[in-house]
């Protein structure tokens, strides 16, 4: 009897909190209703065992159940803190943009493609979230990004006033297209201004990037110096190129000549410090005959101390390459001289090449060329002029004093008669979108 009397008070006490608390959801209720019941039988049990004294024993767990039916209640439901299911589950914060709002910028994928002397825009657009944001506030900034990642300043505006930093100096300018274009025209480009340039956006504290490309149309020669090869170390090698009008090859330019039929035996230095050579037919004495072809690649060497080839690379001409036609063939010195006086200069190796590659000098007839070697230019190969496939055919480097040949003259444009009247390259930007 006593039992069934603590059951039922405890019960009741619980139902008469229920009552009151009709806010709380049905499924808390239920699990402290049942430990409620639980925990009420259970001081039933103990206080039915003491005989002697049931009365004030029978209170006193009266009231102990009641306080601990009514801290179940109080108690936060352990539903509202899930742990096993929220293992391994992505938490998402959505963070209230302020006033200056994000930039998001978008730039041209791939690349942009133009030549030595060509104009190009380097695209880059735009916009805010949200859109209500002073364009006087904008700051663009443009840098070229070598792959060793050193920073080269290009071009930077700040509302009405721009700035142009080094060689871009008087070349570099705003397209100014429209609102949210960043775009910036580059003049005259020269074979340094290949490569990737960053153009960065900043609104007060907002700020995003995207990349460019720059290509250049042109033509990678191999090239070594008349004391023989493997003989340049890096810098040597920089040297060289920049001699006969070129620069260092890059990969991407060496990977695309050996797409055109490029093959060389021996390993040159390329602009990032690496050593490779293209070999599209497979050789023993040019590795191995059971090697696929491809650019072989000797990875990153040692600039100082280990000496290779070169891979040089050069665009187009601001000027034209011919033949010196005469009536007697001259030693080296006599050449230079001849050149001269018909207005001209000794044309360099880089020259020949790209003469060869982009205007199409075809001549069968050995000339002398600037570093001191003998070279001739062939387009369509034919019988006794060195074999069956296009290039420029070399000689080496016979006594400049004793040896007899033609030359090969350059003869530069006046400023106001461009070889090549000045393109604009650009591409159109698709949805290669960032945001900060």
């Amino acid at each position: 009897m006593r039992s069934a009397f603590h059951c039922s008070t405890v019960s009741s006490a619980c139902d008469n909190t229920r009552q009151t608390s009709a806010v709380i959801p049905s499924q808390k209720w239920d699990s402290v209703a049942s430990s409620c019941t639980i925990i009420t039988l259970y001081y039933s049990v103990v206080a039915s065992q003491h005989k002697t004294h049931p009365v004030p024993v029978g209170m006193m767990l009266l009231w102990l159940a009641t306080i601990t039916c009514t801290l179940l209640f109080l108690s936060p439901p352990a539903a509202a803190y899930p742990a096993d299911s929220e293992k391994g589950r992505r938490k998402v914060v959505h963070v209230m943009e302020d006033d200056t709002g994000a930039v998001i910028v978008q730039t041209a994928p791939g690349k942009v493609v133009t030549h030595r002397g060509g104009t190009i825009t380097l695209p880059c657009r735009f916009h805010h979230e949200p859109e209500n944001v002073d364009p006087y506030r904008i700051r663009i900034k443009w840098t070229k990004v070598s792959d060793a990642l050193q920073f080269e300043d290009v071009f930077v505006a700040l509302g009405r006033q721009q700035k142009a930093f080094g060689s871009y100096l008087g070349r570099a300018s705003l397209e100014q297209a429209g609102p949210g274009d960043a775009s910036v025209i580059i003049h005259n480009i020269t074979l340094q201004d290949y490569g990737r340039y960053e153009c960065e956006v900043t609104n007060d504290m907002e700020d995003d990037t995207g990349f460019v490309n720059l290509d250049l149309e042109g033509v990678v020669f191999p090239y070594y110096p008349p004391s023989g090869r493997y003989k340049l170390n890096y810098h040597q090698a920089e040297e060289v190129c920049k001699e006969q009008d070129a620069i260092l090859a890059s990969h991407g330019q060496l990977h695309k000549a050996w797409l055109e039929g490029l093959d060389w035996c021996n390993a040159g230095w390329l602009e990032d410090g690496s050593v490779q050579y293209p070999i599209s037919h497979p050789r023993d004495e040019c590795g191995r005959k059971d090697s696929p072809p491809g650019v072989r690649n000797y990875g990153y060497r040692h600039k100082d101390d280990e000496r290779y080839d070169a891979f040089c690379f050069t665009s187009n001409l601001n000027g034209r390459v011919y033949f010196l036609k005469r009536f007697k063939k001259v030693n080296y010195l006599e050449a230079v001289k001849a050149c001269q006086r018909d207005g001209a200069t000794i044309a360099k190796v880089g020259q020949l090449y790209a003469a060869w590659k982009i205007q199409l000098l075809d001549r069968c007839e050995a000339g002398w060329v600037e570093d001191g070697s003998v070279r001739y230019p062939i387009v369509n190969p034919r019988t006794r002029c060195g074999g069956p496939e296009p290039g420029v055919r070399n000689l080496g480097f016979p006594d400049k004093k004793f040896r007899l040949y033609g030359v090969y003259c350059f003869r530069r444009n006046n400023v106001d008669e461009p070889t090549q009247a000045p393109s604009i390259t650009s591409v159109t930007t698709t949805n290669s979108t960032r945001s900060i």
